[in-house]
């Protein structure tokens, strides 16, 4: 059995399993990890060499061909003279751990209308997981599969004023992991869903700060709203990666070559946490916690700000409790939070040429713990711009380590105007 295998058998046992155990002990003081897992968690790596360059912020950034991912309203708000474009980006995978894992996207959009105030965008992203092997329990080989994932998207953003626009999004999502081999004795199936996303951006007016032509922008959106996944036919379907992204901006233009900018995001899964059970003094188990697996959809959006368990903790009759004041320090521990700052070099107003990007992401360590630095570049030429970005993790042996991303785009507009 390979790395990937091992992989997938993981996600595969953690889609069907809600709560964490612990036995009597004593706990004061421990970390205690609870982390929250979802169906097809791979709707939320950002895609794009740019934001991934930027610690993965994009809900208030200048809207590009990855805009679908962060925040699909900025589109409406493209610069003027763009009215349609072509985006791909390639990322190798978690090579820290195996070698033919990779992440490939393919977005584009296009405006709509006579008052370009409207945009219509689509987007395709693929998940590759690789060569595995399935054994059986005295690991004879079953077969050998690729597991795959993969999504569409359709979105439509529209100008609501000057400086505020919104957007709606549709996504097909899905999820090969196993090829229809029996895991844990149960005949699997690949998961299959619809799911919706919704956004705002806001773009503010122009003012002047110390000479200098500055705007503010803002963004939210909420994105992978749908039904629940399944696997297998006996088990209860997963919860999809519901996301709450919620981010603003400050960007300069300290001359007509320099322009600066700097970002945050603050994300959090609208999904259950896992409840905690632990045995008291007297060998009955008790449960900490209100997430609820079996929960609905919006009932799980609503209730996932107040549902962790907090802190479980044994007193002296050995007896569990829950720490006061720990459920809200973990409901605060579920929002992670990254910013970016974005530099660009312009040969002349509105030539952009030359880009820098740096960035910082962090994520609680009883969360998952990713915790990583980001630098990236672009560059401009004739139609075409490249970007390119790399992961440095902050604590040893993280398997998003080195991570390198690579992303190609052209406007059409810019291709007419070349030939012309």
């Amino acid at each position: 059995m390979n790395k990937s295998t091992c992989i997938v058998l993981t996600m595969f046992i953690a889609s069907i399993s809600f709560g964490q155990t612990f036995k009597k002990g004593n706990y004061n003081g421990d970390i205690q990890l609870n982390t929250i897992t979802t169906a097809v968690p791979f709707l939320l790596i950002s895609p794009d060499s740019r934001g991934g360059a930027m610690g993965d912020v994009g809900a208030a950034s200048s809207p590009d061909m990855a805009s679908m991912h962060y925040n699909a309203a900025k589109l409406a708000f493209m610069d003027k003279g763009k009215t349609a474009g072509l985006g791909i980006s390639y990322s190798p995978w978690l090579r820290a751990l195996v070698p033919d894992i990779n992440l490939s996207y393919l977005s584009g959009y296009t405006r709509i209308g006579e008052d370009d105030k409207q945009v219509i965008s689509g987007a395709m992203r693929y998940f590759s997981l690789g060569e595995i092997t399935f054994t059986d329990e005295t690991g004879t080989t079953i077969r050998q599969f690729k597991p795959n994932e993969f999504n569409f998207a359709l979105g439509y953003s529209r100008k609501l004023s000057d400086v505020f626009s919104g957007a709606i999004g549709i996504n097909y999502i899905y999820s090969n992991l196993t090829g229809g081999t029996r895991a844990q004795g149960q005949a699997t199936q690949p998961g299959q869903s619809m799911a919706a996303d919704l956004s705002f951006f806001y773009k503010g007016r122009e003012i002047e700060i110390n000479g200098k032509d500055a705007h503010i922008t803002g963004g939210l959106s909420v994105t992978n709203i749908g039904a629940k996944m399944s696997y297998t036919e006996k088990n209860a379907a997963d919860f999809l990666p519901t996301n709450l992204r919620l981010g603003t901006g400050f960007h300069v233009e300290a001359d007509d070559h320099n322009q600066f900018s700097l970002m945050g995001d603050l994300n959090k899964l609208l999904v259950p946490t896992p409840v905690k059970i632990a045995e008291n003094s007297a060998g009955d188990q008790v449960t900490f916690g209100k997430g609820d697996q079996n929960d609905g959809v919006v009932s799980a959006m609503l209730g996932s700000f107040t549902d962790a368990p907090g802190s479980v903790l044994i007193d002296d009759n050995n007896d569990p409790y829950v720490e006061n004041g720990s459920v809200l320090k973990e409901e605060l521990k579920e929002i992670n939070y990254g910013v970016g700052m974005e530099y660009w070099y312009s040969s002349s107003p509105g030539e952009k040429l030359f880009a820098a990007r740096a960035g910082f992401f962090h994520e609680d360590i009883t969360k998952g713990n990713r915790q990583f630095i980001t630098l990236g570049a672009g560059i401009k030429y004739s139609v075409f711009q490249l970007d390119f970005s790399y992961l440095v993790a902050t604590r040893q042996q993280s398997p998003i380590a080195n991570t390198l991303r690579f992303s190609l785009s052209f406007h059409f507009d810019d291709l007419r105007n070349k030939e012309e």
